[in-house]
């Protein structure tokens, strides 16, 4: 058995002239991408097995190369009929919140996002207190489906970014809580998309809800402290934290944002 020890510089000035162009020219044919590409980085040191009956080995320390794992579809289960019913474990009935209303007292579907298959059930992240709720269902209580897209929102930079996978869709200045009622921090998801009709009113072109809500307010505007992104007749205040817990985005972005973001689409709020 030989073994060989190279180091990769040592082996190009080696090489004839010629040879050396030519090795560095197929790279750039075989998948290194163009001619005038980068080279790319070979292992340093590297070491050549080659005896007869083994066949050739090569080893050595390769820098990983970074592979993308951000999912490119997320589950989703609609409500099919007038009511759901929510169980604590599989067979056992939820003892706060046993059913749901389907739609809900705002007129909007119930949905849910699908963290868990078991068989008959799922395991789902509910819109309802408290923040994180979650509970089991029957797979023949709904349907299923995936969305595209995931919502990130940084409070503390003010921005909302709407992604599929590592692709940034879209990228926009936001409105946060103020410091008496702030935005809460979780994973949500989008559990209704409205078109306000007014868009020159204080909730702009669209009202896309978040199943997220107010740590502070148990009730607002007639509702029960739920957040949402919306727009705003006051585009002079994004970037500040200035509202009651809700996202407020331009009239633009936020009408860009809800024909990306279908009931369903994860939504992560972070410091």
């Amino acid at each position: 058995m030989v073994r060989i020890r190279v180091e990769t510089r040592s082996v190009l000035r080696s090489l004839p002239l010629v040879v050396a162009a030519a090795a560095l020219t197929a790279g750039a044919v075989i998948g290194f991408g163009p001619a005038g590409s980068p080279i790319p980085r070979a292992a340093t040191p590297a070491t050549l097995t080659a005896a007869s009956p083994e066949p050739p080995r090569v080893a050595g320390a390769w820098e990983p190369v970074e592979v993308s794992t951000a999912p490119l579809s997320w589950p989703v289960a609609d409500a099919i009929g007038p009511q759901v019913r929510l169980y604590e474990q599989p067979d056992v009935a939820h003892p706060r919140v046993p059913v749901l209303d389907n739609p809900t007292w705002e007129r909007l579907a119930v949905v849910f996002a699908v963290l868990e298959e078991r068989g008959p059930w799922l395991r789902v992240r509910v819109s309802a207190r408290p923040n994180g709720f979650e509970a089991w269902v029957e797979k023949a209580e709904v349907s299923q489906r995936e969305v595209p897209n995931h919502v990130v929102i940084e409070v503390g930079a003010r921005r909302v970014t709407v992604l599929r996978g590592d692709e940034v869709l879209l990228r926009e200045t936001a409105a946060m809580g103020s410091d008496a009622t702030p935005t809460p921090l979780g994973s949500f998801f989008v559990d209704g998309v409205v078109d306000v009709p007014y868009d020159d009113g204080p909730y702009g072109a669209f009202q896309v809800s978040v199943s997220g809500f107010s740590d502070v307010l148990h009730t607002f505007g007639g509702g029960v402290g739920q957040i949402a992104v919306h727009g705003t007749d006051r585009p002079d205040l994004l970037g500040q934290p200035v509202s009651n817990g809700c996202i407020r985005l331009s009239n633009d972005a936020i009408t860009r944002m809800a024909a990306l973001t279908p009931t369903g689409t994860p939504v992560e709020i972070v410091a």
